[in-house]
């Protein structure tokens, strides 16, 4: 399998990092979708990550957004079951993994606002940009709530709820130094101080 991705999404970071604890090989092809049209043969929706099974080369071929391709990566492999097959443990993970990419989406929004070439200095809304952060704060204060003193996220193990997490602190961290959670929400310092030290997260640091 190919994934297709860049080194600094942390949605293909979670991608990457289900991929290591499923124990699964793949080859990682790096692109640059704002440099370059050619994720599109893959996914017409430009984006990355995109998931390309073995021997194929067209969008027939390929699987993408993050979120279907760890529910069908963790079919894979019966190690390390990530993802509860049903029931109530199963909305609750799916929606841990829901939060933490809206924190990823917002603040993307927040990015491209901030960042964006296409806009000039006079075009850019300070008030979209709180919108998204309040967005931001939000689902922090409830991941906190949410996590308390719980040795992980959801149930009593390591599952696709603290993966989504941890990206998505990761990301900020990353991306948005500013904001400070650590400070603000220990539990969730506490939190990625130990996913920190499973080597999945360790090898998948987003680098510029």
């Amino acid at each position: 399998m190919k994934l297709i991705g860049s080194l600094t999404s942390p949605y293909v970071r979670k991608v990457r990092i289900v991929m290591a604890e499923k124990k699964l090989d793949y080859q990682l092809v790096l692109e640059d979708v704002w440099g370059s049209d050619a994720i599109l043969k893959m996914n017409p929706l430009g984006k990355v990550p995109c998931l390309v099974m073995e021997g194929q080369d067209s969008i027939t071929g390929a699987v993408f957004d993050s979120r279907v391709i760890v529910e069908y990566v963790d079919t894979l492999s019966p190690v390390g079951k990530l993802i509860p097959e049903r029931g109530r443990e199963r909305c609750e993970v799916r929606t841990w993994e829901a939060l933490a990419d809206g924190i990823m989406d917002a603040g993307i929004l927040v990015r491209m606002e901030r960042t964006w070439t296409q806009r000039a200095a006079e075009q850019r809304s300070p008030a979209w940009i709180d919108r998204q952060l309040t967005k931001v704060n939000a689902a922090l204060a409830a991941m906190s709530q949410g996590l308390g003193e719980k040795p992980w996220c959801s149930g009593n193990h390591f599952s696709l709820a603290d993966i989504s997490l941890g990206c998505a602190l990761g990301w900020l961290e990353f991306r948005f130094p500013e904001i400070t959670w650590r400070e603000d929400y220990p539990s969730l310092a506490r939190h990625m101080d130990k996913l920190s030290q499973r080597q999945s997260f360790a090898d998948t640091v987003p680098t510029a």
